[in-house]
């Protein structure tokens, strides 16, 4: 059973949130304030976290931080504000995903079960061999994609990335010449049918022209298609 951590400090807001995911199946611990979201998350070994921005003391940004430089847990923040600067911060300081209330019961527990499904399938069994597909190599111009490996070079030198933008590198690359919209890589990439706000793709694209682009201010390999989306040009 997953355990998921719900950190937010309205009483309302973390009692639906834990009623609604036990009855969906996990094991759901809370906390109301960011120092025992961190006491939590270090002791619970927890398999997500939904963490709300705005928290008395330590607020969800100094949390994700903290909780980041200590483990790869998949977090979703939960946010008031409406504005770009704060869902950025977030994805910047680690989280994998933000939802901005008031939310969708629905919809939150649809990214929940996506992003735990994305995450069981990046983490193969130790030992355990993998299927020929995993160890194949994407290659695009100068770009490299060990998909076994999960190992990303251009021209020779490895890149870090993290793992959603190896999963949207990946699947433009795979194919390339194809233009995708936005809602479409949040379906095929992010693993959920997406309605509203897809800005989030645009901060990953963004990232990732920083790291394989000569000029990210003048890209050639993932270019934008205006009106459509993105696509990662045919490398010949």
């Amino acid at each position: 059973m997953d355990r998921i951590l719900v950190v937010d400090d309205e009483p309302t807001i973390l009692d639906t949130l834990r009623y609604n995911l036990v009855k969906a199946g996990y094991e759901v611990h809370t906390a109301s304030d960011g120092r025992e979201a961190v006491a939590i998350a270090r002791s619970s070994k927890p398999n997500l976290i939904l963490l709300d921005l705005m928290l008395p003391g330590v607020d969800g940004m100094e949390v994700c931080r903290t909780i980041r430089k200590e483990s790869k847990v998949p977090i979703i923040m939960l946010t008031a504000r409406d504005e770009e600067i704060d869902k950025v911060l977030g994805l910047e300081l680690g989280a994998d995903d933000y939802v901005t209330k008031p939310f969708s019961l629905r919809e939150l527990l649809a990214r929940v079960k996506a992003l735990l499904r994305r995450t069981e399938q990046s983490e193969p069994a130790t030992n355990q061999p993998q299927p020929a597909a995993r160890q194949s190599v994407l290659r695009a111009g100068p770009i490299a994609i060990d998909l076994g490996q999960h190992m990303v070079t251009r021209a020779g030198t490895e890149l870090s990335m993290k793992p959603r933008e190896f999963d949207l590198l990946a699947f433009l690359v795979l194919n390339q010449g194809q233009v995708f919209s936005r809602d479409h890589l949040l379906d095929k990439v992010w693993g959920y049918e997406y309605a509203g706000d897809s800005r989030t793709v645009d901060v990953h694209v963004r990232w990732l022209r920083e790291k394989i682009e000569d000029d990210p201010s003048d890209p050639h390999l993932l270019e934008t298609v205006r009106g459509v989306g993105y696509r990662f040009a045919v490398q010949r």
